[in-house]
């Protein structure tokens, strides 16, 4: 009598892990952190390409992904007071691999001895760019415009002196529009500057410091009015965030894990999350 072959049970296929995106700051102080308990904190969850030890806005931003339930691998390659040109010119063995982001953050006046000038901010963009896409062609770079700096704006003397609070950020703001229009590598612009000039606008903080922090508003800026504060910072973090991933910055809450930590309030880090929200719908 035939017998009927045994059937093997059938093989379970593994599904396919999903990588983490990754993400990759290039920057100076302002993306460290510096003069804030920022500088340091979460340095664990990041990766620091040059071992220095910073978390910065690239932990925060990983915290925000982690609350969003999303997957994100982040490095960093920083270094105080230089330019894009430094990063390229000097540290480029460090980055020169695929990327899935990259944000860009370039020298706070664009150029330290010709302040306001895009011209070298242009031409490492379109360096950094192009390396980065040769890379991964389908890499997304971001260019970082950053905050009016105290400092410049209310100091006599200075190449913003007398010209408003709002005037260098939007500066900075059309170089970065000048650089993403000619370096066709270049996917979008996070207009931090802009979310800075609306938190002023709104009175969610101060425009000056130098003539005391009203009550109930924030301070911005650190110390030295040329860095960021812990609020300034989380800011740029939060735009930065809603830029990149697109999730509403609003859908942190209240509650959310950074700010308790870092010691905002529920109340600053609300509004902080609107700014963000509000800054990016504008553009």
């Amino acid at each position: 009598m035939a017998t009927t072959p045994a059937v093997a049970p059938a093989q379970r296929v593994a599904a396919p892990i999903a990588l983490p995106r990754t993400i990759l700051f290039i920057g100076n102080s302002f993306t460290q952190g510096a003069h804030s308990a920022v500088r340091n904190w979460h340095a664990d969850r990041v990766t620091d390409l040059n071992r220095a030890g910073f978390g910065g806005v690239p932990a925060l931003f990983k915290e925000f992904t982690e609350e969003a339930g999303l997957r994100y691998a982040v490095s960093l390659e920083t270094q105080g007071g230089q330019s894009l040109a430094f990063h390229y010119d000097q540290r480029r063995h460090l980055f020169d691999r695929a990327w899935d982001v990259v944000v860009l953050q370039e020298y706070s006046t664009l150029d330290r001895e010709r302040p306001g000038d895009p011209t070298r901010y242009i031409r490492s963009v379109g360096q950094l760019g192009s390396l980065f896409r040769v890379r991964n062609h389908a890499v997304r770079v971001e260019l970082m415009a950053t905050w009016s700096r105290a400092d410049q704006v209310y100091q006599p003397g200075t190449p913003w002196s007398g010209r408003g609070v709002f005037a260098m950020a939007d500066d900075l703001r059309a170089a970065a529009d000048r650089a993403r229009r000619t370096n066709r590598s270049v996917s979008g612009v996070i207009p931090v500057g802009q979310a800075w000039n609306r938190a002023f606008a709104a009175r969610v903080a101060d425009p000056d410091p130098y003539d005391g922090v009203t009550f109930g508003q924030a301070n911005l800026w650190s110390y030295d009015q040329y860095h960021a504060s812990t609020a300034g910072y989380y800011l740029e973090a939060l735009v930065t965030f809603g830029q990149v991933t697109g999730v509403d910055p609003r859908t942190l809450g209240r509650g959310e894990r950074a700010a308790d930590e870092l010691g905002l309030s529920p109340d600053l880090a609300a509004s902080l999350q609107l700014i963000a929200y509000e800054q990016l719908a504008a553009r």
